[in-house]
């Protein structure tokens, strides 16, 4: 990172200000990085025929919170979102003709991917308010829907889009959705916009996506029918921890940023880290960075260790929890530079507009805190025999 990546973060920057995407280094550092053996250090169930690194969860961590640190670093390492959680969807359940059409290019890192599920018209935030229809007729399906924040749809090396939709709207309802494999080069599919988020705009796309009678065959459906639904939730447990390891790594930077800036500036005479609020917000800002860290080791550990499911109290409390550390973290060393942190010459800007999204992407704050609460009070049940002796008074005997 510090020898290969972070001396080309201006050179990243001017050529996509430019309209060149992607960038002209990105090959030979990919190569470099699948040379060391830096590669796919992700995705720790890989087969022998795989390539990558087979790490624990645990072991990724710190790697992806250095990664975290540039934007763009995560996709030298072929660890990028939401790629990562593709590579996962397909190595759990796709056939082997479809992993050799797409997990194998996805995993050399020749082609980029999306995943198409959040909808504009529904409140996706409850996966099963989902309209996309996928339909057989004959031996395709028929895909009529609309998407959003699809992330990589404006890459030019996106290729494939994970589409989740409807197939049995009469079933249960967490047994309607389905999931295919869509080539982005599919008749009906059209990237109407790229989004941008908190007016930052992203060469590789936060896409609006139209899908207009796209047909597929079925031999494109991954998994089986009516396992959309829980497929998107064995995707977003480790996505959602890898969004939080990279999130710790923006606000170490963050926190580095504001320290330099209090050092070298001053006010009224005295260097910024003098003036007690500046010092407090130094010292607030490491606390929360340490004790968000602990608890994403923690949930990575679970998951190594128990699996998603055994996680998932966890995996929601670091939801909950590293977004709003993050954009605090921001805010503060915002503060600190004053006018300056509000622009393109330093990074905490796009910080703080990463954090703030990750408060809605993968679940919103409210809907993990629900489930915090939910798993919380399920939990009491096994404990409310031993509780009963703590509120029994001498008074009652």
């Amino acid at each position: 990172m510090d020898e290969r990546i972070v001396p080309l973060i201006s050179v990243w920057k001017a050529e996509v200000d430019a309209g060149s995407f992607p960038v002209s280094f990105m090959a030979g550092l990919k190569e470099r990085a699948r040379a060391e053996g830096l590669w796919n250090l992700f995705l720790p169930a890989l087969r022998d025929d795989e390539p990558g690194t087979r790490l624990s969860n645990l072991e990724y961590a710190p790697l992806a919170e250095i990664m975290g640190r540039v934007s763009w670093a995560s996709e030298v390492f072929n660890c990028n979102a939401p790629d990562t959680g593709n590579m996962e969807l397909l190595h759990l359940f796709a056939t082997p003709a479809q992993r050799e059409q797409w997990l194998v290019p996805l995993l050399e890192g020749r082609i980029r991917s999306g995943f198409a599920m959040t909808e504009p018209d529904v409140a996706s935030s409850d996966a099963t308010n989902i309209q996309t229809t996928i339909l057989r007729q004959g031996g395709d399906y028929v895909i009529n829907g609309r998407k959003w924040y699809t992330t990589n749809a404006a890459h030019p090396d996106c290729r494939l889009l994970i589409v989740m939709g409807k197939t049995e709207p009469d079933a249960d309802r967490h047994r309607q959705q389905s999931m295919v494999l869509v080539p982005l080069s599919t008749p009906g599919v059209e990237v109407v916009r790229n989004t941008t988020v908190m007016h930052h705009h992203s060469p590789h796309g936060h896409c609006e996506v139209l899908l207009r009678d796209v047909r597929v065959p079925v031999s494109n459906l991954l998994g089986s029918e009516g396992q959309g639904f829980m497929m998107a939730q064995a995707r977003l447990g480790p996505g959602r921890v890898h969004h939080c390891m990279r999130a710790i790594g923006q606000a170490e930077l963050a926190l580095e940023l504001m320290v330099e800036r209090a050092k070298e500036r001053k006010t009224f005479g005295r260097a910024l880290h003098d003036h007690g609020v500046v010092a407090d917000w130094i010292a607030r800002s490491r606390l929360e960075i340490e004790q968000a860290r602990l608890l994403v080791l923690k949930t990575a550990w679970l998951i190594d260790t128990v699996g998603v499911e055994g996680a998932r109290m966890e995996v929601s409390l670091i939801k909950a929890v590293v977004p709003t550390m993050l954009t605090q973290v921001a805010d503060r060393a915002m503060q600190t530079f004053g006018a300056m942190g509000t622009g393109p010459d330093t990074p905490l800007a796009e910080i703080w507009t990463d954090g703030r999204a990750l408060r809605i992407a993968d679940g919103p704050d409210e809907v993990h805190i629900r489930t915090i609460a939910r798993l919380e009070l399920a939990a009491s049940k096994t404990r409310r025999q031993t509780m009963s002796a703590y509120l029994t008074s001498p008074a009652r005997h």
